[in-house]
């Protein structure tokens, strides 16, 4: 028996090829989100080679530079203590990162056990589940995020802790909604059926179908955890002195923003860039891995381009998308007639 090209080539597929080819159509369908995809990389990278890019360490202090403005030893001038601020700020996005990682990660991974757990046994597990998450949610966010950091005392540690109590209950929502949906497609019941076990179906079934949610979830939440520990950080229960941090920063260089505006200005903009990368992906890996919000794109499209089709160079995922809407229509004509 013989191999065929098409199996021989399928055959030669791996993992990795397989993220590439993802990772090309994602940058083709979904411009802006490489965009936001490539500083977001940007800031690991600077995050992780921070040691090495820094031109001092974030903690020395110039005694005889104090306040000094941008120069060629200080890129960005120095702050009230003579540190400087480019050093700074370098290592304040691996501090920012750092928690925002762990934090995400770790809510991600408890909210959505607790929500599939939730969801596919409900009854009696769902309902008290489901009342420890609303009573944790019926409390305001910067109330309890406040009042645990308070009670645990400033540190990394404790911030992560904190964000993650506040952060968990909106990964548990996402996935008990898909879990109680996903319970009662076919596929599950068939599953059932043949005789796999529950952990099976988990880890088959339910978990890999809801990964588009929970991960677009994931990286939307990460931006909001980086405003939220730098509003920690700026009230001095975030991150602990002298830790490099942007809301420690921000939270130092205001004393100082008429007489000395570079302390807070590059912080301030390298955060608020921060989190409009990370929106802009969540946005675009929405858009990317719900196919149900074509459809609306679809009709806008014909509704702009009236009866022709955009032109693909322009429009890449929108072109796609008119197209399989008109083949669908052609279909369901001839299919009448």
């Amino acid at each position: 028996m013989t191999t065929t090209i098409p199996q021989r080539a399928a055959d030669r597929r791996t993992p990795l090829r397989d993220a590439a080819g993802a990772l090309r159509g994602f940058v083709r369908a979904q411009p802006l989100g490489a965009v936001a995809l490539v500083l977001i990389v940007v800031f690991v990278l600077a995050a992780v080679l921070a040691p090495w890019l820094a031109p001092h360490d974030p903690l020395e202090q110039f005694r005889r530079n104090i306040l000094e403005e941008p120069s060629a030893q200080f890129p960005l001038g120095t702050d009230d203590l003579g540190r400087d601020v480019l050093s700074r700020t370098i290592h304040g996005a691996r501090t920012s990162l750092l928690i925002g990682v762990a934090t995400t990660g770790i809510s991600l991974v408890l909210g959505t056990a607790i929500g599939v757990v939730s969801g596919y046994f409900g009854r009696a597990v769902d309902v008290v589940i489901q009342r420890v998450m609303d009573a944790v949610q019926a409390i305001p966010g910067i109330v309890l995020l406040l009042f645990i950091a308070v009670i645990l005392g400033p540190s990394v540690r404790n911030t992560v802790i904190a964000l993650t109590v506040v952060i968990t209950p909106s990964f548990n929502r996402i996935a008990r909604g898909e879990t109680l949906r996903i319970r009662q497609e076919r596929y599950v019941e068939a599953a059932r059926a043949t005789g796999a076990s529950t952990p099976r179906i988990l880890a088959l079934h339910v978990l890999p179908n809801m990964f588009a949610p929970v991960f677009t979830l994931g990286s939307l939440i990460f931006a909001g955890v980086i405003i939220a520990e730098s509003a920690l950080s700026f009230l001095g229960i975030g991150a602990p002195p002298p830790t490099p941090s942007w809301g420690a920063m921000l939270s130092e260089g205001v004393r100082y923003v008429e007489r000395a505006p570079w302390i807070i200005l590059v912080p301030a903009a390298l955060l608020s860039l921060a989190v409009f990368s990370f929106n802009l992906l969540g946005d675009a890996l929405r858009d990317h891995l719900d196919p149900r919000l074509q459809r609306p794109v679809a009709r806008a499209a014909r509704r702009w381009w009236g009866r022709g089709r955009p032109p693909a160079g322009l429009a890449p995922s929108l072109a796609r998308a008119v197209e399989r809407a008109a083949d669908e229509k052609d279909a369901g004509d001839r299919t009448q007639t």
